[in-house]
């Protein structure tokens, strides 16, 4: 698990976030990183190195997509998987 002090997001994003999906950004410290499935977000070019984890919040599956930096997680989304990511994670 990791902190809020080990998180960075923008503000307006989490809120829009949480209109969107229905979580706030923050919510990813009850991430279960180690259960998680992730790799790098190549579905375009971002200019940075972004991933795409899926994992458990909560007894729910979780998308999560992330940028690492030195000291910090950058959070730039999270929702609920859908019927095909959790098909995905199972087969894992």
């Amino acid at each position: 698990m990791i902190t809020l002090d080990e998180i960075e997001y923008d503000h307006q994003k989490n809120l829009r976030n949480f209109e969107k999906h229905g979580i706030y950004l923050t919510e990813v410290i009850h991430f279960e990183w180690e259960s998680s499935i992730d790799k790098p977000d190549d579905r375009k070019n971002y200019f940075e190195n972004r991933r795409i984890s899926i994992g458990y919040i909560k007894h729910r599956l979780h998308v999560l997509v992330y940028v690492k930096r030195l000291t910090k997680i950058r959070v730039i989304s999270l929702r609920k998987a859908n019927n095909r990511e959790e098909k995905k994670y199972a087969a894992a």
